[in-house]
């Protein structure tokens, strides 16, 4: 078939519209590959490989992430101190390993809901008085001043030190009784042990708890 010169003209003009459209096509699909940019400093997160949704990969160690053990926002614990303190368990007693905050569990033989918690916090913890009142307020008990704390406190002599030891019990009907041994060692470090739980298994497993703060020494 003969096309006319005004036939040729128009193929030629359509040709040129659709193979703008094309190019215009093929740039945009492009571009879509590209991620949104951030703000200045950030850095741009790569594009999810096909078939992973756009989920982002956790980053092992990182807070929320693998082997992190805390979720976002929480604090990490204090590093554990060079020397550890010991102690010397009473028959029938039984100790686990800490995790979080705590350095050891210890739990009282016989029954009933009472169990020691160890903790150690580098320097001085934010003092005595602050530290009693936070412990009464665990089991609804007021704040005491400092003549009141001294009044409640007795000490327990051990090859760590002093052990400063406070004994309370809430005033409700079901009663809760806590007893808290505070000793700061020679390496600055303040150690915690609080014997807590319901008022009478607390109170048979007391004597024995005294005993246990006897053998404290550092290793």
């Amino acid at each position: 078939m003969k096309l006319t010169t005004h036939s040729a003209t128009t193929l030629l003009a359509l040709g040129t519209i659709l193979g703008a459209g094309i190019s215009l096509a093929c740039n945009r699909d492009q571009v879509t590959q590209y991620n949104v940019s951030k703000e200045k400093g950030a850095q741009a997160a790569p594009a999810p490989a096909a078939g992973q949704g756009g989920m982002a990969t956790p980053v092992p160690g990182a807070p929320g992430g693998m082997g992190s053990g805390m979720g976002a926002g929480e604090v990490p614990p204090p590093p554990r101190p060079d020397k550890g303190l010991k102690w010397t368990l009473p028959k029938g007693w039984t100790e686990t390993g800490g995790s979080g905050m705590r350095f050891a569990t210890l739990k009282p033989a016989g029954s009933g809901q009472a169990e020691v918690s160890v903790v150690v916090l580098p320097g001085a913890a934010g003092g005595e008085l602050a530290n009693v009142n936070r412990w009464r307020g665990q089991i609804g008990l007021s704040p005491m001043d400092e003549a009141a704390l001294g009044a409640a406190r007795k000490t327990v002599k051990s090859r760590a030190g002093s052990v400063s030891v406070f004994d309370f019990t809430s005033d409700g009907q079901v009663k809760s009784r806590m007893v808290t041994g505070q000793l700061t060692t020679a390496d600055g470090n303040t150690w915690f042990l609080k014997l807590m739980g319901e008022a009478d298994p607390v109170g048979k497993a007391k004597p024995e708890f005294m005993k246990l703060l006897e053998t404290l020494h550092l290793d």
